[in-house]
């Protein structure tokens, strides 16, 4: 275990926000991990038309303000995506809102998009752009917003030549009514928006750049299918599956578990795999998936590419892990793409 390990054990005595809070403050010093070597070739892989070194990336919701998505890069992840941001900053829900469940390696949040808003996020995301390195942006809407797509739009024509690819998220829990945004006709309006407003986009700054659609894993029967034809239709770039859950498994043994919110980490895994391999079947290779809950180890990532994700994304596991999991983890799974005949990520993909 490394010294970063130790340190990122260390912050459990403390409240879990407050030990974001210092890990974040951490790394905007230069105290955080660095991953010495490059990568192994066989981790590499092209998703949405972007080449990324190592397939395992940071999901949102660590570096909610884009303040050190240098720094996860430089830990070894192979892409990085901030935010949520929102157009305007907001508080969130009120303390305590994240909780340890130790016992199951998961977490509880019902944080409710708290972030500093578009502007700084901007400027911030602005100052590091010839740096290199793969940084996406993750979008959402105000919680008391009159028109909530617009907030997209609004997210999008902001941040357009700022960030790699943009994620738009309307499967948080935590926001009342957001998940709404999942629905056939919400959604067909939603995607229908943001397509015109890419468009215009496009035309007016000669760049493209690849959108992403984050969903939840709580879908009823034939909703994943509406869902993949939508994106289809829009010509979105990926889906991501999933965010949290609203689930509780009777397997949670955490006397936290009956805190309201949003539900990741280990008891997440077979579930969020569950739903990926339906969005797999239904995609039938017309969009990329990239698979993210529950990951934490090389066994958890190789299963949701067997499933049919093209990358994965993790956070939770970071609070139990340490920083030096995401080397742990490129290891293994690149261990075990060999140890099966593959010889490049894509080989695997749905080969269940």
């Amino acid at each position: 275990m490394s010294l970063h390990d130790v340190a990122a054990r260390a912050l459990h005595a403390f409240d879990p926000e407050d030990a974001h809070g210092w890990a974040i403050r951490g790394l905007k010093w230069g105290l955080g991990p660095r991953d010495g070597g490059p990568d192994d070739p066989i981790l590499a892989v092209k998703l949405a038309g972007l080449d990324l070194p190592n397939c395992v990336g940071l999901a949102a919701g660590f570096d909610k303000n884009a303040e050190v998505p240098d720094a996860m890069l430089a830990a070894g992840f192979g892409f990085v995506e901030a935010g949520t941001v929102t157009p305007l900053a907001q508080a969130g829900n009120p303390r305590p809102r994240l909780f340890r469940l130790t016992e199951d390696q998961a977490v509880i949040n019902r944080m409710g998009f708290n972030n500093g808003g578009l502007e700084p996020f901007a400027q911030r995301l602005s100052a590091r752009k010839d740096k290199g390195g793969l940084v996406g942006a993750n979008i959402g809407a105000n919680k008391d917003a009159g028109d909530r797509i617009q907030d997209y739009v609004t997210g999008l024509s902001r941040l357009w030549g700022l960030s790699d690819y943009f994620t738009a998220n309307i499967s948080s829990p935590n926001t009342p009514g957001l998940r709404a945004l999942q629905t056939k006709a919400a959604l067909e309006d939603l995607l229908g928006r943001i397509s015109e407003t890419r468009e215009a986009l496009k035309i007016a700054s000669g760049r493209d750049y690849p959108i992403f659609l984050k969903v939840a894993p709580d879908l009823e029967d034939g909703e994943v299918e509406a869902i993949v034809e939508t994106v289809v239709g829009s010509g979105l770039d990926a889906i991501i599956v999933s965010n949290t859950t609203i689930a509780r498994p009777d397997s949670l043994r955490s006397a936290q578990k009956g805190e309201g919110g949003g539900l990741s980490g280990a008891p997440l895994l077979d579930a969020s795999t569950a739903v990926l391999a339906r969005f797999h079947a239904a995609a039938a290779g017309r969009v990329a998936l990239i698979g993210a809950g529950g990951i934490a180890d090389g066994a958890g990532a190789y299963a949701k590419i067997r499933a049919g994700a093209r990358a994965v994304q993790l956070y939770s596991a970071l609070v139990y892990g340490g920083p030096g999991l995401v080397t742990r983890i490129k290891r293994d799974l690149a261990a075990r793409l060999r140890a099966d005949g593959f010889a490049a990520v894509e080989d695997a993909v749905g080969q269940k």
